[in-house]
């Protein structure tokens, strides 16, 4: 018997495996969402997406971010006909109906409401005991940011008004004790999140919930918005995903996301920044866009211009992806180890 077979004999822990053969290492399970900009978001690549780990999604409110931990869990139920949504529900602010306006199956949700910090790490580590690697299950916990501590809830029924040191500390158990699970039992856990603005000369946004939830996570995003108005209608929102920590994609990066009144996200958005910025795309004129050729950098306008709206669609990017290397220059432009990164327009995070 060799030395590396007496070890692995030896070892306790069922999962060991020699490094070469981990489980835990091959065949990462993308989750690809029909919306290529959130795949980079996750992955740096269009054909990406979500994959095992704790990924956070903070703004304040109204930023959208129920709906982008959704349209993730969508897309995995999607992949995997018998996954179950694990849903723990603090904030009450999502009916059975905007659900179904995702193509979720309620009866595929197991809604779990909780009220503070210490009976979510009970409840999600009993039930994380409990799968397999094999079960397909995803995670959404809605919000960490309205979470209570056992203390804080302690001394409000004891009409006690005092600071509460504690949360920051539980929220930081739970996610050490959580996250080992997620990755030997390839297990995705988005977590809404809420931030506040550092008081300060350059005042920033900060993820609430102490430092724990910062060393846990494979990805956190702090998402900023933009109205999108046309005259002084409001017609929806532009949003820009700034990744703050990733496993995949170059953190900083800024990832645009549209999403309006009556389509919700808007599939092709975000790709006419990147394709300007790598001149894939020009504006010959005000309000008009059309396909540059990559070989002599002149316009086509043989291909046809169109307006903003036209660039919205599948037909004007499809023929870009399959003709050019735009997806190539997408995830050399995000991914870790790429090349330069993509330089887009700052958008400030207010309504005005």
């Amino acid at each position: 018997m060799s030395i590396m077979d007496k070890l692995k004999k030896n070892s306790k822990v069922k999962e060991t495996s020699v490094l070469s053969d981990s489980q835990f290492f091959r065949d990462k399970d993308y989750v690809t969402t029909d919306v290529p900009m959130i795949n980079v978001a996750l992955s740096g690549d269009t054909e990406g997406g979500l994959t095992s780990g704790l990924t956070v999604l903070a703004g304040p409110s109204k930023h959208f971010k129920t709906s982008f931990a959704l349209k993730m869990a969508s897309a995995y139920m999607k992949k995997h006909d018998d996954a179950i949504l694990l849903f723990y529900d603090s904030e009450f602010g999502s009916p059975q109906s905007y659900f179904e306006t995702f193509g979720i199956d309620v009866s595929r949700v197991l809604h779990t409401p909780i009220t503070d910090v210490e009976k979510l790490k009970f409840d999600l580590v009993s039930q994380l005991e409990e799968i397999d690697r094999d079960d397909k299950v995803i995670i959404v916990i809605d919000s960490i940011g309205n979470l209570a501590s056992k203390k804080e809830l302690e001394d409000a029924l004891n009409e006690k008004s005092v600071a509460d040191m504690s949360r920051a500390k539980a929220l930081k158990g739970l996610f050490r004790m959580v996250t080992p699970y997620l990755t030997m039992k390839n297990i995705p856990l988005l977590a809404v999140n809420h931030t506040y603005q550092e008081i300060g000369l350059f005042p920033k946004a900060i993820v609430s919930g102490g430092t724990g939830i910062y060393y846990s996570a494979d990805n956190i995003w702090i998402i900023g918005r933009q109205q999108d108005k046309q005259g002084q209608e409001i017609k929806g929102y532009h949003f820009v995903i700034n990744v703050e920590k990733s496993r995949f994609v170059r953190e900083k990066s800024k990832i645009p996301i549209s999403v309006s009144w009556e389509g919700g996200i808007q599939r092709w958005s975000g790709l006419l920044d990147v394709a300007m910025a790598g001149h894939y795309v020009a504006k010959p004129s005000a309000g008009w866009y059309c396909r540059v050729d990559r070989e002599t950098g002149e316009l086509m306008e043989s291909a046809g211009k169109g307006r903003e709206k036209d660039t919205l669609t599948e037909e004007f990017w499809k023929p870009i992806f399959e003709e050019t290397d735009f997806k190539e220059y997408i995830k050399s432009s995000y991914q870790i180890g790429s090349t330069a990164p993509v330089e887009l327009e700052e958008t400030n995070d207010n309504d005005h």
